[in-house]
């Protein structure tokens, strides 16, 4: 964003509400946005360096904004609303229900510890070397590409579309449902149920550990996975599966190609699921058990 500013506001304590309403064109550094509501909203052309916020609803409504080497403290909650175009960078934030219904959106190198509910209908996302800890993480975003993710909790990106996820550690129970056109790409996930009544989703070079994952799913891809603890898996979904690891258990696939180093059983207990639609091959040990109705 290009700097424009003509205002400096530096080294000051700022309370009250809306303590700054309606800026334009303004340099902030040094600061303490402390009690008082939304202290920034309806601001455009706004940097903030070094500074703290630490109440209610600092930026919402906002456009045109870039924060840096500054905190939101826990009451600092429902930070940043119906905003476009905004970068925060080298930031701790430690409110929930950071980001709503933001367009245009820009982290790079942040701390997000209690992000419960967080990132909630938001599109054209772009995050990099983030830690993330918290249930609700990213939910109906659309246009999203995260890198270097590390994050801890449960249904995180539920009903997004249009997502890149990469090189990425996450803990996460039930990640990934409702999606529509995901790549996960050299990441490593660990939780139950991954994946469900989802379309169109890619897993590319990926460690994937998941109690009955890959369900109720069309057209989901494993391109050279590896499936540890993974059992009852691909049930009434279309698939194609290239996958280096032994696979527990598989259960009433649809339709494709699964193609996997062992598989433990194989559970056919549907009559109305057709057992010729899915090619399953085996590259090493044969299958152990094939359980059919």
């Amino acid at each position: 964003m290009k700097n424009t500013s003509k205002t400096v506001i530096k080294e000051q304590r700022l309370t009250g509400e809306r303590a700054l309403f309606m800026s334009r064109e303004l340099d902030v550094s040094d600061c303490i946005f402390a009690d008082g509501e939304s202290p920034l909203k309806e601001s455009h052309g706004i940097r903030v360096f070094n500074s703290s916020f630490q109440w209610k609803y600092p930026l919402w409504y906002c456009s045109d904004v870039e924060v840096s080497d500054s905190t939101f403290f826990d009451m600092a909650r429902a930070g940043i609303w119906y905003t476009k175009n905004i970068t925060l960078s080298d930031c701790l934030y430690e409110a929930p229900k950071g980001f709503r219904r933001v367009d245009g959106l820009k982290v790079r190198s942040m701390s997000i510890p209690n992000a419960l509910e967080t990132l909630w209908h938001c599109s054209n996302v772009d995050m990099e070397n983030i830690t993330v800890r918290g249930d609700y993480f990213a939910l109906d975003c659309e246009n999203v590409r995260i890198r270097h993710m590390n994050l801890t909790g449960n249904y995180v990106f539920d009903g997004c579309r249009n997502v890149e996820v990469s090189d990425s550690k996450l803990i996460a129970k039930d990640a990934f449902w409702n999606c529509e056109n995901v790549v996960v790409r050299n990441c490593y996930i660990s939780g139950e149920y991954t994946g469900w009544n989802s379309k169109n989703i890619t897993f590319i070079n990926c460690t994937l550990e998941s109690l009955q994952g890959f369900c109720y799913m069309e057209n989901v891809k494993l391109v050279d996975c590896k499936l540890l603890n993974t059992n009852l898996a691909f049930e009434y979904s279309t698939v194609d599966a290239e996958v280096l690891t032994e696979i527990e258990s598989i259960k009433n696939p649809l339709g494709g190609k699964i193609r996997c180093k062992k598989i433990g059983e194989i559970i056919f207990d549907d009559m109305k699921v057709d057992r010729s639609k899915t090619e399953i091959i085996c590259t090493g040990q044969l299958t152990e058990s094939l359980h059919e109705v």
